[in-house]
């Protein structure tokens, strides 16, 4: 029997053994030549890697991206061809938010100047 890693083969044919029950007293029959095999105890392998271990075009890509502040980034919008209900001001600020499931159209929040805040769907 050959271990790789925590996979296990057969030494006969080279096929890919049953999972290990992790004791010598365990034995690992081959299902494509019938051989049998005696388990060993589990070892414990530890793999340590670094992202640059597996460069892929991606990865290059969102290392170029920048981290925003979500607080610093302007979503409002104004809206000339809305009036506010409450003080009658036209011209007022509008940020448009996906609330609901995506096939679903996107919810609009108002906001005015005098504190009147209302929502549409789309």
């Amino acid at each position: 029997m050959a271990a790789i890693g925590s996979l296990i083969f057969c030494t006969d044919c080279g096929n890919l053994l049953p999972p290990s029950k992790g004791s010598e007293k365990n034995i690992l029959q081959c299902d494509c030549c019938g051989a049998e095999n005696r388990d060993q105890p589990w070892r414990t392998v530890t793999t340590r890697t670094k992202p640059s271990d597996f460069p892929s075009a991606l990865r290059q890509k969102l290392s170029i991206v920048q981290t925003v502040e979500r607080h610093k980034v302007q979503t409002e919008r104004i809206d000339a061809n809305t009036d506010c209900p409450k003080c009658g001001k036209r011209g007022v600020r509008y940020s448009e938010v996906q609330q609901r499931s995506a096939d679903e159209g996107s919810t609009i929040i108002y906001n005015c100047d005098c504190g009147e805040r209302w929502t549409m769907n789309n």
